[in-house]
């Protein structure tokens, strides 16, 4: 079940949600849009020398501020 990142266009609010199946209405947390978009993102890994991922956020959202 992955986790997908998404960014609404409504208002800019970056978020991610858990997605169960393919077609569930994604809506965004803080104004309700369903005008999202899903954003590019990266993921890390485990290994036995320990973690390897990306060195910014996982969003491919802006950063706010």
């Amino acid at each position: 079940m992955p986790i997908f990142e998404y960014q609404c266009q409504g208002c800019g609010t970056c978020f991610e949600r858990l997605v169960m199946s393919a077609g569930v209405s994604v809506s965004c947390p803080t104004c309700e849009s369903s005008e999202v978009v899903k954003q590019f993102s990266t993921f890390s890994t485990q290994t036995a020398a320990g973690f390897s991922g990306s060195l910014g956020p996982g969003c491919g959202c802006a950063p706010s501020g």
